[in-house]
């Protein structure tokens, strides 16, 4: 099957200069990771120069310090031992604002003013003000405000507190039904009072053995011959199954 391709092939011959070859072989260096990097390796065979106080190695190296920790910490270590020996705690600044901040949020400090001098008030007997606040008090007391019953203010053969006087006789409930006292008690029952009468004539009515009687006392004999049983009948014959 492939005999006469194979003997073709090694008659076939291309130019080199075809379109076809030229773009193969383009593509080919582009993809080429040897040609890619060959600029590279022939400027590393002959090595490069660079000084120390290059722009770049000293940028680099600010760079470096900078984000280094011992660089950051270098000037805290540094200062850490000269706040050590201080004669007393005022002379520190720091000791000094840490005092004077719990002295501001110490609520006895804030108070002692006041507590040293509400003692020391002195306020005259005749002030407007405390006159003021006596008659407020008077006024609102309930002591002042209510007069009691048993506290008369007025002479008690007075024409108008023997009137009031009858007046709660003639409302009380008490000397209303004052004749009554010595029933209290007492167990009392007629047998012809109207209550008794009443109660017995009520329980008649609601008695439902009285108010109805029984079918099976009735003596009743059904006629044969009445319209009604004779229509009865037919009614019946005619529903008959039978």
């Amino acid at each position: 099957y492939t005999e006469a391709w194979d003997a073709d092939k090694t008659s076939i011959h291309v130019m080199p200069d075809t379109p076809a070859i030229l773009l193969a072989k383009a593509n080919a260096a582009n993809v080429s990771q040897k040609l890619y990097v060959q600029g590279w390796e022939e400027a590393k065979k002959k090595g490069y120069d660079m000084r120390a106080d290059a722009i770049p190695i000293r940028m680099a190296k600010a760079s470096r310090d900078i984000a280094s920790d011992y660089k950051y910490k270098e000037t805290h270590e540094k200062e850490k031992g000269h706040y050590i020996g201080c004669k007393t705690a005022q002379e520190d600044p720091k000791l000094s604002l840490a005092a004077r901040a719990m002295a501001l949020q110490n609520d006895r400090l804030y108070k002692k003013a006041y507590n040293d001098s509400k003692t020391q008030v002195h306020i005259p007997v005749d002030a407007v003000a405390l006159q003021a606040a006596k008659e407020c008090q008077t006024l609102v007391s309930d002591i002042d405000y209510r007069q009691y019953l048993h506290q008369w203010t007025c002479l008690p053969d007075q024409n108008d507190v023997i009137h009031a006087r009858k007046a709660y006789d003639l409302q009380s409930d008490n000397v209303y039904k004052s004749d009554l006292e010595w029933l209290r008690g007492i167990g009392w029952l007629t047998e012809g009072s109207v209550d008794v009468v009443k109660a017995k004539k009520a329980q008649e009515i609601l008695n439902d053995r009285l108010y109805r009687t029984r079918p099976e006392q009735l003596t009743f004999t059904s006629i044969t011959d009445a319209p009604d049983v004779v229509q009865a009948k037919i009614n019946a014959a005619q529903l008959s199954d039978v």
